[in-house]
């Protein structure tokens, strides 16, 4: 008889991608087994989790607004309807583990599954972790975790240092540096500026690099330029420039990252754990529209091992120019950036998750 594994985590591409590396690698590992992903019925886990292979059930679930609205009157409603879904899916699959990676979905069937004595196994991305997985974490049997010092938020005998899972075609860029230069058709003589916005974009990152995209090419960069779909209508057109390539995706981030010199990201947690493993010079402008600050937190993490540089988005006006400047300028400075953040990698974390995992289904 194989295993059977519920995995539930949604709501944005932090929660999914981890959710979907653990699944592979459960699978690798036991290929018998039978999977079942839960996930919130209009979110983007619907889509994303059958392209990758995997059947999905939705929850009716959604998040708590931080203003009075409609949908927080229906909270009490959909939580409910949640949990006695969570419980007849739980009943009709018994897995042998559920794995939680965040999101108001995999609330409601940890929260279940804890009840009915069934393994439990949150793994959290961020440096502050999300209010599902505090809540959750009395009653998981294992918590994975990203970042050091999460004791004043879950119990410190339950807590293992996993790392995110990140691709693993990201494991060694350097030696792909060639290869990255023909894939974007890029001059190897020239410098390579890499700015991330995250898959949607962020609106105030791209506004920065239009206005300041000749002050970049003056300092002799060339520029690779993702900025997100809802954008690339507005700011495909600087591809016309010299020096400049915009796209709203991309697809081949191993060789991206192999290309860049410097790198301009948001600070998400699968960004920030991508960066550390790549080791690249990295300046961190966090997004403040994300609940509990979670992207400065994630920044500041890596920034007080001096293992980058971060700009709030409110310091942009006064200080971007400056400080971009005088690292691009400073040889020593980007090299002791790498190093530095080079030892916060954790490139093990899929493999460390699923051993944490078959620890409790022996």
């Amino acid at each position: 008889m194989g295993k059977r594994f519920i995995i539930s985590g949604g709501g944005t591409g932090g929660h999914i991608y981890p959710a979907i590396a653990i699944a592979n690698e459960l699978k690798a590992q036991f290929p018998d087994a039978e999977f079942l992903f839960v996930g919130a019925k209009d979110k983007m886990e619907m889509q994303k989790v059958p392209l990758a292979g995997y059947k999905i059930e939705g929850l009716w679930i959604s998040g708590l607004h931080r203003k009075v609205t409609l949908q927080n009157a229906m909270f009490p409603v959909k939580l409910l309807s949640s949990l006695m879904k969570s419980y007849s899916i739980l009943q009709k699959f018994r897995p042998d583990a559920v794995i939680g990676t965040g999101g108001f979905a995999s609330g409601a069937v940890l929260k279940v599954a804890a009840m009915l004595k069934i393994p439990t196994v949150i793994q959290e991305q961020n440096s502050f972790p999300g209010i599902t997985n505090k809540l959750l974490a009395k009653k998981a049997n294992v918590i994975c975790v990203a970042y050091e010092n999460l004791e004043r938020f879950f119990p410190k005998n339950k807590m293992v240092l996993t790392g995110n899972p990140v691709r693993q075609d990201l494991i060694d860029v350097t030696s792909k540096k060639d290869e990255a230069i023909s894939h974007f058709n890029l001059d190897a003589n020239k410098k390579t500026l890499l700015i991330l916005g995250g898959s949607l974009g962020a609106r105030r990152l791209n506004q920065l690099i239009e206005k300041d995209l000749d002050f970049l090419t003056g300092l002799g960069f060339q520029i690779i330029w993702q900025c997100g779909k809802h954008y690339l209508i507005d700011y495909s057109k600087y591809s016309e420039k010299e020096n400049v390539q915009v796209t709203a995706f991309i697809d081949r981030m191993d060789l991206v990252y192999a290309a860049a010199d410097i790198v301009i990201s948001r600070s998400g947690a699968s960004s920030v754990s991508e960066l550390c493993i790549v080791g690249k010079p990295v300046i961190f402008i966090p997004s403040p529209n994300v609940s509990d600050d979670h992207q400065a937190k994630n920044a500041k993490a890596i920034v007080d091992k001096g293992g980058a540089v971060m700009i709030k988005e409110s310091d942009l006006e006064s200080e971007f120019n400056l400080v971009f400047e005088a690292l691009a300028k400073d040889n020593g400075k980007q090299e002791s950036l790498i190093e530095n953040i080079k030892k916060l990698a954790l490139p093990n974390a899929t493999k460390d998750i699923v051993e944490e995992i078959k620890k409790l289904i022996k």
